[in-house]
């Protein structure tokens, strides 16, 4: 069984933290991996660095800059990854979007993330039919789950498309704002939280976006399965060492 399916069967509430690959230091992507894990996050998503990343707010698009800068590149995020397996254990997916992949070739692609142990990808802009009519196949033969995004302003119909085609999680998107932006829920959100919980859908959310403290879990975790931090851990990367790493993990956790 996939990783990730097998973290989604644990009876908790599910913490997945998103970083840039390469930074804030090139050689940082393993340490902070090892660190995460050892301090209790149950999946992990590793950004590969895009130069435009529409998708995200300020903080993970300087991120991306950086690391861009400091030479992070698709084959060198592959050579440090080569032997995580022997030293990690929980699901690591990668985030991404899809020119740099489809620079690399496809099956090239895939064929090195099987190979180093990568248990899916999150693909804001992937096309539900592209994904569906050229890559579902490829995907399925390197056991590589695909991770769609909803949001407040997804249709019914195509919820449950994306959850028809799902066998994983879905990515629960908690505003229709870029990341980073948000600052605890409100109203409007707890009721889209709700209302995704009551159409009972066969596979669980995550949800992403405005997570940064043990408040905005303990919100958006109360009716979905779990939730992503992304800006806030990087922002916190940015002014700590990953030494430090336990601390930011306690804070959202208790």
């Amino acid at each position: 069984m996939n990783r990730i399916n097998q973290s989604l069967e644990q009876n908790k509430k599910l913490l997945s933290i998103y970083f840039t690959a390469g930074y804030p230091n090139i050689n940082d992507t393993v340490s902070i991996i090892q660190e995460l894990e050892q301090n209790g996050v149950d999946m992990i998503e590793i950004g590969l660095p895009f130069s435009d990343p529409l998708a995200d707010g300020p903080t993970i698009q300087e991120s991306s800059t950086q690391a861009i800068a400091n030479g992070m590149t698709t084959s060198l995020l592959f050579e440090q990854l080569k032997d995580i397996r022997k030293t990690v254990q929980i699901p690591l997916i990668i985030m991404g979007y899809f020119n740099p992949m489809m620079q690399f070739g496809m099956e090239k692609f895939c064929q090195k993330c099987h190979e180093i142990g990568i248990d899916g990808f999150i693909i804001p802009d992937l096309p539900l039919y592209v994904y569906e009519n050229e890559y579902k196949s490829l995907f399925e033969k390197y056991n590589l789950k695909n991770i769609f995004l909803i949001t407040p302003q997804t249709s019914k119909e195509r919820i449950t498309q994306i959850d028809t085609i799902s066998d994983s999680f879905i990515y629960m998107v908690s505003s229709a704002s870029v990341t980073g932006s948000q600052s605890g829920f409100g109203e409007e959100q707890i009721h889209y939280f709700k209302h995704i919980e009551s159409l009972q859908l066969n596979n669980p959310q995550i949800v992403g976006f405005g997570i940064k403290d043990n408040a905005s879990f303990t919100q958006a975790t109360a009716h979905q399965k779990g939730a992503i931090i992304g800006s806030a851990f990087i922002k916190f990367l940015a002014q700590n060492p990953i030494s430090h790493i336990r601390e930011f993990i306690e804070k959202i956790r208790n």
